[in-house]
């Protein structure tokens, strides 16, 4: 039996708006058998728990997604088993996820009730300064990242007065017709499954691009910020969705409502964008510079700003990785707090509970 296939993503992410979370889009009610729900405290082994899970589904030939988490990239905020429709999720903070039909989907698993209360107790004061001091960090960060976009802005909205519209609209509908051909409009429309392909970690910009985009048939918009690729793949996403084509959108890291990359898994097709921060290490695809439609004369009046702007952008957002990375330090000492505290004999019974009753489901589901 051959390994299942991994995708990565994050589900989550610090932006300009804050924390801002697509959580709901990992797995809907409606479709889910199963969504569980660990709860517990810094350190009591959720992210350890659901890797397992994850590594484990690999072995017999299922493929997953890892949902990563923003604040630390290495460790999980969720775990997907698509074909059996599963889902194990973090519940805690920030992304606290409660169960909205219990029992019939949702189910919860509390790594609380294997902690040392009495032992616990002994830092409390130490508990709520370093979860006090968290917040206040996350915050700063927050401030910087939002900085950091307007600055983002400015040049966005500069490059937007140089480039030819014309010829983005024009582009919008050659793809659309490419991609969708003369499919009607659908009597019901296509679901649309919102995340992010690249988040602001402590480890710096991250993306995890190359485990997404492909697809057999990929097209590629470069451009700088500003010059419309969003518009383009929003296009398609709109009249996709109306045409009844399931997509999942990919989201930016730094503005959660712009849309940067898109794939239409019943067509095979991914469209993403490639810019200084991100790109798919993508052959075989089809590329578009929508740098080319820029007024490069009208753009070079401005050339002295644009640089400036840039040169200050990646000055906050380095501020506001270093400061996201203090966060994840002080978070580090609270989990010091948990982890001498917890029963992990009991935690591995409980594991093996619970993926034995995700076996079960094979079984049953055969």
């Amino acid at each position: 039996m051959s390994k299942g296939r991994i995708r990565h993503m994050f589900p989550g992410g610090n932006t300009s708006q804050g924390f801002f979370s697509y959580y709901d889009y990992i797995l809907s009610q409606e479709e889910a058998n199963r969504i569980i729900c660990i709860k517990g405290g810094p350190g009591v082994g959720k992210s350890t728990f659901m890797k397992r899970v994850g590594e484990e589904m690999l072995e017999l030939g299922y493929d997953i997604e890892l949902m990563h988490c923003s604040s630390d990239n290495n460790s999980l905020d969720g775990v997907v088993i698509p074909s059996l429709k599963v889902a194990l999720l973090d519940g805690t903070a920030p992304h606290v996820v409660d169960p909205k039909n219990p029992g019939a989907v949702d189910e919860i698993i509390n790594l609380g009730d294997f902690w040392n209360n009495e032992e616990l107790k002994k830092h409390k004061e130490d508990i709520l300064k370093a979860n006090k001091e968290v917040g206040r960090t996350f915050r700063r960060a927050y401030r910087y990242i939002k900085a950091a976009y307007s600055i983002y802005e400015d040049n966005v909205e500069i490059v937007s007065w140089c480039v030819d519209d014309a010829k983005v609209r024009k582009l919008s509908e050659k793809l659309k017709n490419e991609i969708l051909g003369d499919r009607d409009i659908a009597d019901r429309p296509g679901k649309d499954r919102k995340l992010f392909a690249s988040a602001i970690t402590p480890n710096g910009l991250v993306n995890y691009l190359d485990t997404l985009i492909n697809t057999s048939k990929v097209y590629v918009l470069k451009g700088m910020q500003g010059t419309g690729t969003e518009r383009v793949i929003q296009k398609v996403k709109e009249a996709a969705v109306e045409r009844g084509y399931d997509v999942e959108s990919f989201y930016c890291a730094l503005n959660p409502y712009k849309l940067e990359h898109l794939i239409i898994p019943d067509l095979d097709v991914s469209i993403t964008t490639s810019n200084n921060y991100h790109s798919a290490n993508v052959k075989n695809s089809v590329e578009f510079n929508l740098d080319e439609y820029l007024n490069t004369l009208e753009l070079g009046k401005y050339q002295d700003t644009v640089e400036y702007n840039k040169k200050n952008f990646d000055m906050l957002l380095d501020t506001a990785i270093k400061t996201i990375g203090k966060a994840k330090a002080i978070h580090d000492i609270l989990e010091s707090y948990y982890i001498p505290n917890m029963d992990f004999e009991a935690i591995e019974k409980c594991y093996l509970m619970t993926f034995n009753s995700i076996k079960e489901q094979i079984l049953f589901d055969s």
